[in-house]
């Protein structure tokens, strides 16, 4: 039976051969396997850890490995990640059973002439942890790149955006371990109840600094199995797409559009807003994506109020024209936003969004064509780069005089001139953008 550490491995091989998204692979490989939920756990940090620190464990392995990494057999190279990763960042793993345990893996995957290369580069690692090589800082680009295991293109990018402090600030956040925060449902608890629920399953629920109804979870394992999870007191939201509902200003008994609704967590803020009296029709392009909308819409006893419905937001359907008070537009995007979260987008970004820019603004155009006179039109995404957010908002109010900028003022972050970015070193938010529009 495959161990933590065996699926941790097998599942690095696949996302470096095939380019295919950490979660996707992850959960497909914990799905087939007998893990305990602690293993799970643990296979999971290991997994997001080697991804969150690519760059320097292979620096540091680079240092003390007479082999070309690049040269490695995919097997080998990820068990001596996975290896050094316990030895340099996991403390309750002890160094030899770090090693120990990485020598088994060139075993399992049928590479036994490895073993010595791993015992010796891990035996060192675990030697000189307290005296490690230091990055060569002459290059601050290529410090910080290593440092901090972004690529080199996309640390360029961002001491373009932020001077050279907060850009560190930014990446170093980037690779910490962010809470899992959820949206409390007041048709099914409040804040207080669900506290107190939480701990008696021994998880600290804390009320987020400054968004209301929000919780952040410590020591919560598997959601999905709690009973509160499944009596719908709570959906996971990141407290960025809460701020976008609070920002879109959405009342009782207005109708709402969530155009590229999954997984659910605006529309379901929405419905929550507009009550028994208003309607929320969620959107999207991918009906298995929809349809966990709609799972979660009925777990949340909001499955009255929200409608789906399959489409495209890049094409036009008559019948919505003109009809909602608030349209919410949260496009497809680079992800670069939510790199704590997801790590492998890092890696997946080669930095030319022309492609992605033409569906981001297609898809805005369309959607507000379903805005009535005098409503709102609420453009976000997780990304914080500005030709993905200011200059596609810039492009669109310029070919729609009809639509103008609309100021709003958000907890923590005060009154803006119609649209903010929030940055996770800055608000302890995903990165993210938000910009509020209103039609004359």
């Amino acid at each position: 039976m495959d161990t933590a550490r065996d699926i941790a491995v097998k599942a690095l091989v696949i996302i470096r051969r095939k380019g295919t998204w950490a979660d996707e692979v992850l959960h497909s490989q914990l799905e087939k396997s007998n893990l305990s939920p602690e293993d799970a756990a643990f296979c999971s940090r290991l997994v997001y850890g080697v991804l969150q620190n690519q760059g320097l464990l292979d620096f540091y392995l680079g240092t003390f490995c007479k082999h070309s990494l690049k040269r490695l057999q995919p097997p080998l190279l990820d068990i001596l990640r996975t290896g050094a990763y316990q030895i340099l960042f996991m403390d309750r793993v002890p160094d030899r059973a770090a090693v120990y345990e990485s020598v088994n893996l060139a075993k399992h995957f049928k590479r036994e002439w490895g073993k010595g290369i791993i015992n010796v580069v891990l035996r060192t690692v675990a030697r000189k942890k307290k005296s490690l090589p230091p990055v060569p800082e002459k290059n601050r680009e290529e410090y910080l790149s290593i440092r901090y295991s972004h690529p080199p293109e996309l640390v360029h990018r961002i001491l373009e955006l932020l001077d050279e402090e907060e850009a560190e600030r930014f990446l170093e956040a980037n690779n910490t371990i962010p809470p899992i925060e959820v949206q409390v449902n007041p048709l099914r608890s409040v804040v207080e109840d669900l506290q107190r629920e939480m701990g008696k399953n021994r998880i600290l629920a804390v009320p987020h600094a400054f968004v209301p109804g929000c919780l952040e979870l410590v020591g919560a394992g598997d959601l999905k199995a709690l009973p509160m999870f499944q009596e719908g007191k709570f959906y996971v939201q990141d407290p960025a797409g809460r701020l976008a509902i609070l920002a879109a200003d959405i009342r009782p008994g207005q109708r709402v559009m969530d155009v590229c609704a999954a997984p659910g967590g605006k529309s379901f803020g929405a419905a929550l807003a507009v009550g028994d009296r208003g309607r929320v029709v969620s959107c999207d392009v991918n009906a298995v994506r929809l349809q966990r909308v709609q799972e979660g819409a009925v777990r949340l006893g909001l499955d009255a109020i929200i409608q789906t419905a399959e489409a495209d937001g890049r094409r036009f359907h008559p019948s919505w024209a003109g009809r909602f008070d608030v349209v919410l537009v949260d496009v497809p995007c680079s992800g670069l936003g939510v790199i704590r979260k997801k790590p492998d987008i890092r890696y997946q970004s080669d930095m030319t969004y022309s492609s992605l820019l033409r569906v981001q603004g297609a898809i805005l155009a369309n959607a507000a064509s379903y805005v009535r006179p005098g409503g709102t039109l609420l453009y976000s995404t997780c990304t914080i780069l500005p030709e993905e957010n200011q200059d596609v908002t810039k492009k669109f109010l310029a070919e729609h005089p009809d639509f103008s900028l609309s100021p709003f003022s958000l907890p923590s972050i005060g009154q803006t001139e119609g649209d903010v970015t929030l940055w996770p070193q800055r608000h302890g938010t995903d990165g993210f953008y938000i910009c509020r529009m209103v039609r004359r």
